[in-house]
């Protein structure tokens, strides 16, 4: 058997894994494994095991994910968060389906320490559901904006999504953030829109609910708020200004958040302990997908599979614009059955010559991509924002209602994302200054 075939049985092997359900990360390596055993014998492959993976994770960029999480879980857990619904609560409490744009823009201010849009719906799901259910929302309504809004999380620095993307494609992740807050932005205020569109043509969806905040109340939710606008404004004024790099951001984010929380009295010793397992936990899940997806690489170019997919495809002279479409539709479908990070490293050894050769900005193609993976987070089976929701809520609504939900913002994201296509310069403005 030819190289060649044993990568080609390889990438049909991976498939068959990935649909029997094993996690990706094993599929992962125990395809690269095995085919580096067939191809080059037993010594190459474990060498390539210890090699691989230390190489990978060897790498100063990557110490800005887990620093990244840190900031997240610190603000969550020392309830840095808490006010953000609050205060976008009193401001926009009295337009159509206030709650709903409430939790929206509460959770793309969470997005600015998480990076990650589980969290971000996980975060807004236990704060800003039951509020709305008390006011007599629709439940699969509300339970759908909060699905969705937890999206903008990998869009709006910082983004773990952005951070990995940035490293396999060695593209600045500075100027990934800096695409992405137009994207993210863009996306809250189409989320926003068609929120108040629905409850404008169907009432019953939102009933407007009182919202009469005294002086007290309103200067006490911006007193809740301030801290963690002191992180963000800290992380993207030393970031964007060049006094620290990606890299360092998210290290000086979680201690500037760890001082602001103690400063608030609110950061316990139990509370430090629990983000940081929970910063383990996520780290260790992100890394060895990661590894795996490193492996795959290697497995591919030594078989020369990804050479010859690449050169099929560039050579069939399809005009760009198909081509873009096509890997729309092919991570469209990948997002119903992957998580988005093995989404991404499971195809990115594959796609990013193809994208190169095509003269697409990198730039362009990972907010994009961003954009196409957080999509996945929604759609069904598997979307995993929507299964969070439904543990945060408990009885009170079923999954096929608030898949049914999403369905009206899958579309507007849609639309976004022909925006952002169409217009590149809308992605490319801000990272171009950078120049």
């Amino acid at each position: 058997m030819t190289d060649l075939a044993i990568g080609g049985f390889g990438l049909v092997a991976l498939i068959g894994m990935i649909g029997l359900r094993i996690p990706i990360a094993i599929a992962l390596i125990t395809v690269s494994f095995g085919g580096l055993w067939l191809m080059m014998g037993w010594g190459v492959a474990w060498g390539t095991l210890g090699i691989v993976p230390y190489q990978f994770a060897a790498k100063w960029e990557l110490s800005s994910v887990p620093m990244f999480l840190l900031l997240g879980f610190i603000c969550y857990h020392s309830e840095l968060t808490k006010g953000l619904f609050q205060t976008a609560r009193i401001l926009l409490g009295r337009l159509p389906g206030g709650l709903g744009l409430a939790a929206i823009v509460g959770s793309a201010g969470f997005a600015a320490v998480s990076g990650s849009s589980i969290a971000c719906s996980a975060t807004m799901g236990r704060i800003a559901v039951p509020e709305m259910i008390k006011t007599r929302y629709d439940a699969g309504f509300a339970t759908g904006i909060v699905s969705v809004a937890g999206t903008i999380g990998a869009l709006i620095p910082p983004s773990i999504i952005m951070i990995l993307f940035g490293i396999i494609a060695q593209e600045s992740v500075e100027k990934l953030f800096l695409g992405g807050i137009t994207a993210g932005l863009l996306t809250t205020l189409s989320y926003m829109l068609l929120v108040v569109i629905r409850v404008k043509l169907n009432p019953e969806l939102a009933p407007p609910a009182e919202v009469r905040a005294t002086r007290e109340e309103t200067w006490a939710a911006i007193q809740d708020t301030g801290p963690l606008v002191i992180v963000i404004i800290g992380i993207f004024t030393g970031l964007f200004s060049g006094v620290f790099t990606p890299t360092e951001a998210g290290a000086v984010g979680a201690a500037l958040a760890t001082v602001v929380a103690a400063a608030k009295g609110t950061l316990t010793w139990e509370r430090v302990k629990m983000a940081a397992y929970e910063t383990l936990m996520a780290t260790s899940m992100l890394m060895i997908i990661a590894i795996g997806a490193s492996l795959l690489t290697r497995f591919l170019a030594l078989s020369g599979v990804s050479d010859v997919i690449s050169d099929v495809l560039i050579g069939s002279e399809l005009p760009a614009l198909v081509l873009l479409l096509g890997l729309i539709l092919l991570y469209l479908v990948l997002g119903m059955f992957l998580d988005p990070i093995g989404a991404m490293l499971l195809t990115l050894p594959i796609i990013l010559p193809v994208v190169d050769a095509y003269g697409v900005s990198m730039i362009l193609f990972g907010v994009v991509l961003t954009k196409l993976l957080e999509i996945g987070m929604i759609t069904p089976p598997v979307g995993m924002n929507v299964f969070v929701i439904k543990s945060v809520v408990g009885d009170l609504v079923t999954v096929q209602r608030i898949f049914a939900s999403v369905v009206w913002f899958i579309v507007v994201d849609l639309i976004v994302l022909a925006i952002l296509i169409a217009f590149p310069d809308l992605v490319l403005f801000l990272p171009n200054l950078k120049n």
